[in-house]
């Protein structure tokens, strides 16, 4: 899991956008009317270069075209520069997911989704290559899933810091292969995170805290737009 830290940098615009010609839109389920109808946010799904996203835009001020607009810029860097990681990423992920998250990623064994939080994919502050390392990074943990589930390992045989420092060492090689300009912020980032150790890699999160941080944040956006 990518850092559980505040991503808002906001994003402009209705939340109810729709994503252009190179994002397909799925039919509403019969599951996301009702919760729709229950006064819940409704999960909208696209193709963006043939993966299934499922988008839940729960922010009025950020437009969902342009968050699946720089998740299509982020995934196509990975197929310009590192092809492999996205033949690999079709094989072990089953969807994205594009929801409000206290952290900028994470990938979920259960239905072998990646996260890439809604407020992330909305920042103009960054490029599409930090968005792009994120991705990378999640990558690995839906690799080594999907060789555990390969050799019917448990799952509490993790090695949570070794298997975030593979992560960390997968966004730097990402950031080498990247043009230098576009790609110092990604290797400043993870050549930082290797040094740390093993208790500060991988962190005990407390879900709790960050999620009333992220409320926070949310409120603060909400009196703004009052």
């Amino acid at each position: 899991m990518d850092d559980a830290r505040d991503t808002d940098m906001g994003g402009g615009g209705s939340g109810g956008g729709v994503g252009g010609a190179d994002h397909q839109r799925e039919p509403v389920s019969l599951a996301d009317r009702l919760r729709g109808m229950a006064g819940l946010q409704t999960r909208e799904a696209y193709v963006v270069r043939g993966f299934r996203v499922l988008v839940e835009n729960s922010r009025p001020d950020i437009i969902t075209a342009d968050v699946l607009g720089r998740l299509d810029e982020a995934l196509a860097l990975i197929e310009q520069y590192q092809p492999w990681r996205l033949q690999h990423m079709r094989r072990d992920l089953s969807h994205f997911a594009v929801v409000r998250f206290p952290s900028r990623g994470a990938y979920f064994p259960g239905d072998r989704s990646c996260l890439t939080e809604l407020t992330f994919l909305a920042r103009r502050d960054i490029t599409a290559a930090p968005v792009a390392s994120s991705i990378v990074h999640e990558g690995i943990h839906a690799r080594v899933d999907n060789f555990r589930r390969h050799f019917n390992s448990a799952p509490l045989d993790r090695d949570m810091a070794r298997e975030e420092r593979l992560c960390r060492k997968a966004e730097l090689a990402f950031g080498l292969a990247l043009p230098g300009e576009l790609g110092a912020p990604v290797v400043e980032r993870a050549l930082a995170s290797l040094q740390l150790s093993d208790q500060d890699v991988a962190p005990v999160i407390d879900w709790r805290l960050a999620q009333a941080r992220q409320d926070e944040v949310d409120r603060r956006a909400d009196d703004l737009r009052l």
